[in-house]
């Protein structure tokens, strides 16, 4: 039976392509796509920037197979098979657990409610709590969410953006990627524009019963575009700080009373300690000025010593309880562990372990470790997983501040100086174990501790991944440059494995700047800009990323880097290869590979030269596709797929047989095709190549029809 191919249908699956996951499958699916749309068409069609260029585009396709059965068909078969279903919302995680001591707060709970419960009446249902930092804004919060789980059936999404490397918090984009990736979604399987990662959380969303918490944001841009559609989810944002500008009800958290900080003061450290206290607590209460962190903080005081006694340099002086407690813990610990603890705070470090604590205070890691444990006790330090622990952000701003006065400018600069260095070398580490056969990032050091194999050193990478791009701006404020530049380059296996392009973007941009401004047209500069470019590339962001990736061309041939120049102009192919440019990325991937022949046997590369020369033929062979030159395309694809085979890349070689079982598709050889079809399974499926293999098997369907 004759199926007919619809406007609406066309421009949902043109819409959905265009927004589609990121990763390797998500260009496959574009590149693919974008070939159709040529031989439908007759000529080369631009990719659409924007929603109204993509329904321009199915309405010309669609007057096109309105003539032409066969087409027709051909889109019929696509539509049925690609791309992938969306995702689905799954529960997840949940929240974080409330806290035992919660007390009071009955009226900002009876608000939540109350815009929880309201008519929708066409308003999305959102509220900002806010208050000054320690106040307890988090506790009621996930207090509220604790109690409120029968109501949300669908799942409550928790991110907290706390602990981000960026000054200013991430943008918006990655905030979504971060909920996309509590929802359920595999980080391969998310959008790579903002727009596309909305659209894919109100789907997710859409007739949904659930909770969606963002805790520590910055500023309204991070979470507006997070505002449900859809009347049964309910967004809760926590800001540690004034309100802002968001379309919610806004709740103030306020201080609480002193009978309410008396019966809080009784259930973390009983009645007993606080009688015992009873003198003292009017100073106390002072003191704390109804801050439940400060509370609680003098509450495990109560439990661990005698009675405090006031001390004058705790007096109110307008500044915040949370001052006056980090001062009071610094005294307890005592000089050494109060001198860590303030040096570990100045570089703002996402994250420690004692071994950088420790090269913070230039002290023994195991000296360092007893030091954190006893600022743990005091409610200075809050410990992670796997012998990690971070600052309250309030607590590290105090004591990044008191530790100039209390010891010296020229210290603070060498703290921080021994934890970049300690930071590099575990960097270095891992991104050589990560990529050891990669020239773009750096031999592993002779000192340090080396990873066992690629997997090890990609987990390391991701465990450092924000302390290391905080370290690039950290270096880069105090002057340490080829350090930041070094720290940068180490970035490349998140970017190019693990799609880390969000997080390392603003670190590899801060780089690229030191680099034009210190080391203009070397290699180092050319690398990063090679490194923006790929990044903007991934995210789509088609301008920006043509505009580093010529500068890393210009970079590359002004120093006489023939690999990298050549491999800067490969990229430009496969941006333009993504952007249905075909015709424009052949010529690319020609110079490409002339570039390539070019490097003698004694120069830089040689020994990368075979392996270059299959990938740039691979890349001709995709892009001839897509002219719809198939007998050329074939060609050169089958001569990538021989190499491949020959030297055991299984997982390149089944790349390389999804690219010629798509040529031959084309080209009508459908036996064929599923043969390669088949033979690219069996090399991937030991890969893990999950996307890969549902790719393969959504084009499997396309063959069988047309066999």
């Amino acid at each position: 039976m004759f199926e007919i191919v619809t406007v609406g249908a066309l421009t949902a699956f043109l819409t959905a392509v265009g927004n589609g996951a990121a990763g390797e499958m998500g260009k496959q699916v574009l590149v693919s796509t974008g070939a159709l749309v040529r031989r439908t068409l007759g000529r080369e069609a631009p990719l659409p920037a924007s929603p109204t260029g993509w329904e321009a585009l199915a309405q010309e396709l669609h007057a096109r197979l309105g003539r032409d059965p066969q087409q027709n068909g051909e889109w019929a078969q696509l539509l049925r098979s690609m791309p992938a279903p969306a995702p689905l919302l799954t529960p997840g995680a949940g929240l974080p657990p409330a806290t035992r001591n919660f007390t009071d707060r009955q009226r900002v709970l009876k608000l939540l409610t109350r815009e929880a419960v309201r008519p929708a009446a066409g308003r999305p249902r959102a509220a900002l709590l806010h208050g000054p930092p320690g106040i307890g804004t988090t506790a009621v919060g996930l207090y509220w969410g604790a109690t409120e789980i029968a109501r949300y059936p669908d799942g409550q999404f928790y991110v907290d953006l706390r602990d981000e490397a960026a000054e200013n918090g991430p943008g918006p984009s990655a905030v979504l990627l971060r909920l996309l990736q509590k929802m359920g979604v595999e980080r391969e399987r998310v959008p790579p524009t903002e727009a596309g990662r909305e659209e894919l959380y109100r789907r997710l969303t859409a007739g949904r019963r659930a909770l969606v918490v963002v805790d520590h944001a910055a500023r309204v841009a991070q979470v507006r575009n997070l505002l449900p559609a859809t009347p049964e989810v309910f967004l809760m944002v926590i800001a540690s700080g004034p309100a802002f500008a968001l379309e919610a009800e806004r709740i103030a958290v306020p201080q609480l009373k002193d009978r309410d900080a008396v019966k809080m003061l009784r259930k973390v450290a009983g009645p007993e300690k606080v009688a015992l206290a009873k003198s003292q607590l009017p100073a106390l209460l002072g003191r704390c000025a109804g801050n439940a962190f400060a509370l609680k903080a003098a509450a495990m005081r109560l439990l661990t010593a005698e009675p405090p006694h006031p001390d004058p340099a705790d007096a109110p002086t307008g500044r915040s309880p949370v001052h006056g407690m980090a001062q009071a813990a610094c005294r307890e610990l005592g000089p050494e562990a109060a001198r860590l603890c303030r040096l570990a705070a100045v570089g703002g470090w996402p994250a420690f372990d004692a071994d950088l604590a420790g090269a913070a205070a230039d002290v023994a890691p195991e000296d360092a470790a007893r030091m954190l444990t006893e600022a743990v006790d005091v409610q200075l330090v809050e410990p992670l997983h796997e012998g990690r622990y971070r600052f309250r952000p309030e607590v590290r701003r105090l004591l990044a501040d008191a530790a100039g006065p209390e010891h010296g400018i020229a210290e603070c600069a060498a703290a921080v100086s021994r934890v970049l260095d300690r930071l590099l070398n575990r960097a270095l580490h891992a991104a050589h174990a990560a990529l050891p056969r990669s020239w773009r990032v750096e031999p592993a050091p002779v000192d340090g501790t080396p990873y066992r194999d690629e997997a090890a050193g990609m987990a390391a990478l991701r465990v450092e991944a924000a302390n290391v791009i905080r370290a690039v701006s950290v270096a880069d404020a105090y002057g340490h440059l080829d350090v930041a530049l070094r720290l940068a380059r180490a970035l490349w296996p998140l970017q190019l494995k693990a799609g880390y392009w969000d997080d390392v973007l603003p670190a590899l941009q801060i780089a690229a700047r030191c680099a034009d401004e210190h080391h203009p047209e070397t290699r180092t500069a050319a690398a990063l800009h090679f490194q923006l470019g790929h990044c903007f590339g991934e995210l789509r962001r088609w301008e920006e990323a043509d505009r580093e990736t010529h500068l890393a061309v210009t970079g590359e041939r002004a120093a006489g880097h023939l690999r990298g120049e050549a491999s800067s102009v490969e990229l430009l192919g496969l941006l333009m290869l993504s952007r249905w440019r075909y015709g424009a990325a052949y010529e690319r991937f020609v110079e490409a590979e002339q570039l390539y022949r070019r490097i003698a046997a004694e120069q830089n590369g040689a020994e990368d030269l075979p392996r270059a020369l299959a990938l740039a033929e691979r890349h001709q062979g995709r892009a001839l596709r897509g002219l719809g030159q198939l007998a050329e395309s074939r060609v050169r694809l089958e001569r990538a797929r021989d190499y491949f085979a020959e030297q055991g890349e299984a997982y390149n070689q089944g790349r390389v047989l999804t690219d010629l079982a798509e040529t031959l598709h084309d080209a009508g050889e459908d036996t064929a095709a599923l043969a390669g079809i088949a033979e690219a399974e069996r090399l991937l499926t030991p890969e893990g190549a999950t996307p890969h293999l549902e790719y393969l098997a959504r084009l499997r369907e396309r063959c069988e029809a047309g066999e």
